[in-house]
């Protein structure tokens, strides 16, 4: 299933099972997604796409693949390298990346698969980690380098977590549409043009090594979402650096899952 969150024609918030793209309709979803939810047979027009969810909590994983790796300079980890990002960073499909008035001028991209947690757990084993997965989607780990590399002295968290940093969508899909989420086609487009493009099979930490790694003596709880890194080709490992400036546009494709593309403008005062 595509599940899909988003404003119908009167305003009011949704989850739904996503049927057509012009105009997108939704057969409605009742209930919890993550806890017996009633799928019914009332189909309506949506009016915007929202993030596919609210996530309790966000986990992303640093330096998890290989040629990324390499192109900063950076040893492989032994473990995956955990940071988190605010929840109030996130927004959906369509909607703005606003590049900070705290610092504009190195606002990278990542694109990242999201997975979506949604059963609760902890101290799960790689081979069980599966049945603890709702399902994936393509995720933007937006990133103030100058934060990032200097102003932080090297902690991650505010850099990655200022608001509109982290666009997820334009769907959750459910694992049982995905056979393989550790051999996925990645890319990031910028107006059209490709700065990253590789597969997850290059990730130094699968998709369930991932999840076991975090729920050591961890518990993680439906609704979290963990970004899983990113591929080679950011904008700040290039000569000269390419960042974010207004007028952009910024396109997430993932096989299987779907295409997020959000515009970008600077911050109001």
């Amino acid at each position: 299933m595509r599940i899909i969150r988003f404003y119908d024609e009167d305003g009011t918030v949704h989850h739904g099972i996503q049927e057509g793209e012009k105009p997108v309709r939704a057969r409605l979803i009742d209930g919890d997604i993550f806890s017996r939810p009633t799928i019914t047979n009332r189909v309506v027009t949506v009016k915007r796409l929202l993030a596919p969810l609210a996530p309790t909590l966000i986990y992303a994983i640093g330096l998890n693949y290989r040629r990324h790796a390499d192109e900063t300079g950076a040893s492989y980890p032994d473990r995956p390298v955990l940071f988190m990002k605010a929840t109030t960073s996130v927004i959906g499909h369509g909607e703005t990346i606003l590049l900070p008035l705290a610092g504009p001028d190195e606002v990278d991209y990542e694109a990242e698969l999201a997975i979506v947690i949604g059963k609760k757990g902890k101290n799960i084993s790689a081979a069980e980690a599966e049945e603890y997965i709702f399902g994936y989607c393509c995720a933007n780990d937006i990133s103030a380098r100058d934060w990032q590399l200097r102003k932080q002295k090297g902690q991650w968290v505010r850099a990655k977590s200022f608001d509109t940093f982290c666009p997820l969508g334009p769907a959750v899909v459910t694992r049982d549409e995905i056979d393989t989420p550790n051999d996925l086609r990645i890319r990031t487009l910028i107006n059209g043009r490709s700065f990253q493009d590789s597969t997850t099979a290059d990730m130094l930490f699968n998709v369930y090594e991932i999840v076991s790694d975090l729920s050591s003596s961890v518990t993680l709880l439906p609704g979290a979402v963990i970004l899983t890194g990113t591929p080679e080709g950011v904008g700040f490992t290039r000569t000269p650096p390419v960042f974010l400036a207004p007028g952009d546009e910024v396109s997430i494709q993932i096989e299987g899952i779907g295409e997020l593309t959000n515009p970008v403008a600077m911050e109001s005062a």
